[in-house]
């Protein structure tokens, strides 16, 4: 277990040594000083976790003192000792950021209780402010992993809009890395120590995403037994990430408006209004231009999320991203897993180039995980793949005429999907039956996605 350091500082010498003491039989690291002066050159070598100083001290004063420590490391807690007369005094100290103080003599037993509690809180704040720094770094779009034109104009864009108040709307097909872009925004913002939350309008059913959105007050509906305070006020100095906005209830989406207008919120069953300082980002799969012909989408919704738009690109149009993705996530799971897998076979990247990804960055970095798990190389072969993977291979192994009528279907089929980017309704088209019988097909030669 660590062992948390303290500064003790009094001037008198008999305190020092009793207070040393406890605290050493209590596993901390105890270093003293018996002036302001010694204390300040003490603390400027060295990392403590808490100090404890007597309000009266030769020179400089124990307010001096905590106040030159807080200047320099506002969270680190100071406990003040005080004389029964000069309670005051440790009142203002209580106001230029000490955490608490004790009345001369000091109980061994109460300085050991609001020790605890201030290390404690000081121990939650460092893990929160690391935390934070880890989200920012791990989520900052230098860490968002494309080479290719079309990924270097998304990362233009992020460095462009996160430093603005704008919605953004994201747009691209499902595995394209819409959330890991609007949390890119989010930590390169001003609002980086700010909440990101996310809502997934597909997920949360209608009937209670009004209350998920903008809270409730107790008993405004049956089984309403407190207040729930709403996503969207919660996020209050940060930014919502709307996910798959274009799911989102058709009523719902006049209040959402409202909100977007007005910047305040009414929840459910209450009269007063709460003013939010709330960015948005909303991303969605589907033409939102379409879904507002068909009346399924507010078109002043639309225009309300669409001011700044970021289109992600596919996978399959950005093959120069391929192999460096697979690479990386290869690398992600030799640290995670403890194996050590250099990369994948020409053959095999072959193929990766070959492919579609109708999945996109998702599917890719599934085949890599399940092909990391099964290899037992330090390359990974086609052996790994998944069978619609390897069909590829196998099915340019063989030309037309030598191949029977099973094997021609499915190579026909497999062409059919490859121009279609794996759109079973498109590639049903091309070749002339329904995508019922289309599926029945795939089925047989295994070419679903589960398969």
């Amino acid at each position: 277990m660590q062992k948390h350091n303290i500064l003790v500082v009094d001037d008198e010498k008999n305190i020092l040594k009793v207070v040393s003491m406890t605290l050493k039989k209590n596993n901390y690291e105890v270093d003293t000083a018996r002036s302001s002066e010694e204390a300040i050159e003490k603390f400027n070598h060295n990392l403590y976790d808490l100090m404890i100083t007597d309000l009266k001290l030769p020179g400089k004063t124990g307010i001096d003192l905590l106040e030159y420590v807080k200047s320099r490391n506002p969270s680190i807690p100071v406990i003040m000792i005080t004389a029964f007369g000069t309670i005051e005094n440790a009142i203002e100290a209580m106001k230029k950021g000490a955490f608490n103080y004790l009345t001369k003599p000091i109980n061994p037993d109460e300085l050991l209780t609001v020790m605890k509690e201030a290390i404690e809180k000081y121990d939650l704040r460092r893990e929160n402010i690391a935390l934070k720094s880890e989200l920012k770094h791990k989520y900052t779009f230098t860490n968002i992993i494309g080479k290719s034109t079309a990924m270097q104009e998304v990362f233009d864009t992020i460095r462009t809009v996160s430093k603005t108040q704008s919605n953004i709307l994201i747009i691209g097909e499902s595995g394209t890395g819409k959330e890991l872009v609007a949390k890119a925004i989010h930590y390169d913002s001003n609002r980086a120590e700010k909440p990101f939350i996310t809502i997934d309008c597909a997920a949360i059913p209608s009937e209670i995403m009004e209350s998920e959105l903008f809270g409730h007050e107790k008993g405004s509906f049956t089984g309403a037994h407190e207040k729930k305070i709403g996503l969207l006020e919660l996020a209050q100095n940060g930014t919502v990430f709307l996910d798959e906005i274009g799911e989102l209830d058709i009523g719902l989406q006049k209040k959402l408006l409202r909100f977007l207008q007005e910047r305040e919120i009414l929840r459910v069953g209450g009269s007063s209004r709460i003013k939010l300082n709330v960015r948005i980002i909303a991303a969605t799969n589907k033409d939102l231009e379409l879904e507002v012909k068909e009346k399924r989408f507010r078109e002043d919704l639309f225009y309300r999320l669409n001011v700044i738009t970021i289109k992600m690109p596919p996978l399959r149009e950005r093959k120069d991203d391929i192999l460096l993705l697979a690479n990386h996530f290869i690398e992600q799971l030799n640290q995670i897993e403890g194996k050590l897998i250099k990369g994948f076979e020409d053959n095999v990247i072959d193929v990766f180039m070959k492919y579609d990804w109708p999945g996109n960055v998702r599917e890719l970095e599934n085949v890599a995980e399940m092909s990391y798990i099964l290899c037992p190389n330090i390359m990974i072969n086609l052996t790994y793949l998944p069978s619609r993977l390897q069909q590829i291979v196998q099915v340019e192994k063989k030309p037309f005429d030598q191949m029977n009528l099973i094997e021609t279907e499915k190579r026909l089929i497999i062409s059919a999907l490859s121009k279609t980017s794996w759109n079973q309704s498109k590639a049903a088209d091309v070749l002339g039956i329904t995508r019922k019988q289309l599926r029945t097909k795939m089925q047989r030669h295994k070419l679903l996605q589960g398969d």
